[in-house]
Parts: structure tokens; sequence; C-alpha cells
């Protein structure tokens, strides 16, 4: 039987209903290759991603299985309806369907929720008897041993640039909670992670020479994350990743992360304001400890990135500049500027529904681009989305990036400037904002 897996890609607005396209990727994802790696070989496999190729909706396919997140849902729907249109059943999962699966049940004829090791094989099993059920349900959490490795081999490089990094994943879940994150409710609220030799063992298999981990957080137990990166000098690999803001404090943590070949960082600050922080419940940021980090950070040379997020009712309207005063002062080499989301299933959004401060529930992620989905308190939704377009244009800015990124002699000054570079067309409207394909 003939499969196709597709990951949609998402409408670039609502005005014009243009599906977003790139010519090629710099990042080589995880979830097509690895979802065709957990498919049984008796099953003739194609992977479609719509971001990079046009979908063959009159192709001869027995079942079509469609990886959803909450931006690219809408694309996906119009996807499934056109192949049940042709009488071909579709299968839909991903993390939109942890809170979307009556929804996404309307688009098709089996909704995956939860961890696919668990489910997929049954699905599949079904499907070939033309039984399937309309919502597979994973009872448990995956103990993320011996997992398969992603089949590479069933993707056209031709869609992908010279220099490629490879998406990894070493754990699932995340240790902490704050206010804000829905992840832990879709990735499981015990922090899981994979064997350090299976996760070598990947590495070496694809022969690449540059990684993404793809972790909520790659460090999440410290012990753990330095016997991994204990493991990877040896390979020589180049890797970025994304941990909490703390760690960039402990020298000798940092100076391992440096020799074991971290390439880019991407840290949640995520506010300069104390009080702030304490209302995520951000336990483990400190604001005192910021300038300290950022040198720590600098002064071995690691490119990085910072996140913020903006709209919490303890911000005053001070807050924009004097994070730009920051940013500019320590010449951090990149950072993103985010509007406060409340996501289904997060204390944020119970809290914000309670008091009747949510715009468009109904829309909420599904659109790219800087958008307002909450009444703020201390200003109004138009003036915070403003305020942070102003942001992206000022440290974006041709003057900025020039006064605060060196020449790139290195590779991971290169990295900065890459990240500036694209982050640009954000500050010239582009709806696109983290990409973290550049890392």
């Amino acid at each position: 039987m003939k499969l196709f897996i597709i990951q949609p890609s998402h409408y670039q607005s609502r005005s014009n209903g243009k599906v977003h396209k790139t010519r090629k990727r710099n990042l080589v994802g995880l979830t097509l290759p690895y979802l065709a790696a957990l498919t049984p070989r008796e099953w003739d496999v194609k992977l479609i991603d719509q971001q990079l190729t046009d979908i063959d909706y009159e192709a001869p396919v027995d079942l079509v299985a469609i990886t959803t997140w909450t931006l690219t849902s809408l694309a996906a729907y119009d996807i499934a309806d056109r192949f049940r249109a042709r009488g071909i059943p579709v299968i839909m999962g991903g993390p939109h369907s942890s809170f979307f699966f009556d929804e996404m049940a309307e688009h098709c004829d089996a909704v995956a929720i939860g961890e696919a090791e668990l489910i997929w094989h049954k699905i599949l099993e079904d499907a070939a008897k033309g039984r399937l059920q309309k919502f597979y349900k994973a009872q448990d959490q995956h103990h993320l041993r011996d997992l398969p490795v992603p089949r590479y081999d069933l993707l056209n490089f031709q869609h992908y640039t010279t220099i490629k990094t490879f998406a990894v994943q070493t754990s699932r879940g995340c240790p902490f909670r704050c206010d804000f994150c829905a992840e832990r409710f879709y990735l499981g609220k015990e922090y899981r992670y994979r064997p350090i030799a299976d996760v070598v063992d990947e590495i070496k298999e694809i022969k690449a020479k540059y990684i993404l981990f793809a972790d909520s957080t790659f460090a999440g137990k410290r012990k753990r994350t330095i016997e991994l990166m204990e493991a990877l000098i040896p390979l020589g690999i180049r890797w970025s990743a994304l941990w909490s803001a703390y760690l960039c404090r402990n020298r000798e943590f940092m100076d391992l992360a440096k020799r074991s070949g971290l390439l880019h960082l991407n840290v949640g600050m995520e506010s300069i304001d104390q009080v702030t922080l304490t209302g995520m419940n951000k336990k483990a940021n400190r604001v005192g400890h910021y300038e300290e980090i950022v040198n720590n950070l600098k002064s071995r040379g690691i490119s990085y990135s910072l996140n913020f997020v903006f709209g919490y009712d303890t911000e005053q309207e001070s807050i924009f500049d004097s994070t730009l005063a920051f940013l500019k002062k320590h010449k951090v080499p990149a950072a993103y500027f985010n509007i406060l989301t409340p996501h289904k299933g997060t204390p944020l959004y119970d809290r914000m529904e309670k008091e009747g401060r949510i715009i468009d529930t109904d829309n909420i992620s599904r659109w790219p681009g800087i958008i307002c989905y909450i009444k703020p308190k201390n200003c109004t939704p138009l003036e915070l989305e403003v305020n942070v377009r102003k942001m992206y244009k000022e440290f974006y800015s041709l003057k900025s990036i020039l006064s605060r990124l060196p020449f790139p002699s290195s590779q991971s000054d290169l990295a900065s400037w890459v990240v500036n570079l694209s982050q640009r067309k954000v500050s010239n409207g582009d709806t696109a904002r983290e990409n973290f394909e550049n890392y």
C-alpha cells in the first residue's frame, strides 16, 4: 500500500490565502523521516513537505497522514478535504491534536493523539484492513530507548542548502513549568531523555556536521547533559540548542559546551523585569545575573539569541526601550520579540479566558506574524503589536547590526550574521519570526 506522509505549510495571511513556500531549507526536519522510520517496510512511503514542493492530489495513494501544528492547521484541513473528496482515507496527528482533536476529526478519518511510537503501527494495521477508528490515543509516554534512525534516504536533498543542519532529538518534555508554555501538555509532564549512546550512534549514522538538538530544553538535567556533551567531543560536530539562562552562569559547564562544538545557543530570558518573570513562573531567571550571562557567552565566542515575551500585566511602557537598551549595551547578537499568547491547556489561557481577555479564541496561533490575541492591561492590542514591530525594526536595522556584530571571522560570528540578516525580513514586514533553520 502507498502512504503519503505530508507536512503542511501555512497560509501567508488571512487576506491573500497563499501557501508559504521556500525554494530550499537549511534545516533537515525530523518529523517526516522519523514517521517513515516507524512505518513497516511493506508500506511504500512518500514524504511531502508542502513548503518545498506542491502536492499532487491526483497521484495514486492508499492512505494519507498529515502532521499538524496549529499554525499549519488550516492548510492541513484543506489538504485533507481534497484527498477525502477522492475517497482516500486521511490520518491527522501532531501537536495540534492535543487540544483540537474534535475539530480535526471533522476533516479526517482518524486522529492520532500522543506519541506515535505507541499508536502508529496500530493505526496502519487498521488502515490496511479498512477498519480505522476515529481516535487513537497513546495511553503512556515512550521510554525513548532504541528509537529508529530517521529515513533520510526518502528525502530529496536538492531541496536543501549545501550546508545542511540535521535535527536530532535527545529528550522530550521540560522540567520547568512556565505559565505561558503549552509544550509539556503534548510532550508529557515528565522530562525524559534518550540513552547517550543512542544519540551518538544516530549522529554517526546520519554523518551530519551540523546538528540542531530539537529539544524543548537541551539541558533539562545538568549531570546527564555534561555526559552527553563529553560524548560529543570526539564527533567533531557543530551544534545548536535551547536551554535556560541560569546554566550560562556555570563557567565549567559553558567551557565544556564550547569544547563539544556548541555553535549557537537560544536562551529564554523572557523579560528584563523581575516582577514579570515571577508572574511567568520563571523561577530560575534573575535579572541581576543577565550581564554575567551575556558576558560568559561573549567571552567564549558563542553565537546566541535571546527570547523575550511582551504583554504581561506587570510591564510598564518603558519595557520596550529598556529591553533594547540592554541588548545594545551588551551587543547581543540576536533576539526574538514575542507577544504573550495564551495557548489551550496553560494556566495563562485559563486565567485570561476567565477574565474575558482573549481575542479571537478560534484563531490563536493559526496565522503567522506579530499578532496580539489578548487585551493587555497597560495598552491596547494594536499598541502592543506596534511596539514589538518597532523593536524588530530598530534592533535589526543595518546600523544596529553593524554596531553589534563583529566581522564574521569564525563560524559562530557567521551564525550570528545569518540570523540577523534573516530577521531583517521581520523589520521589513515579512511574517516570519523565529527561524531555527538559520542556526
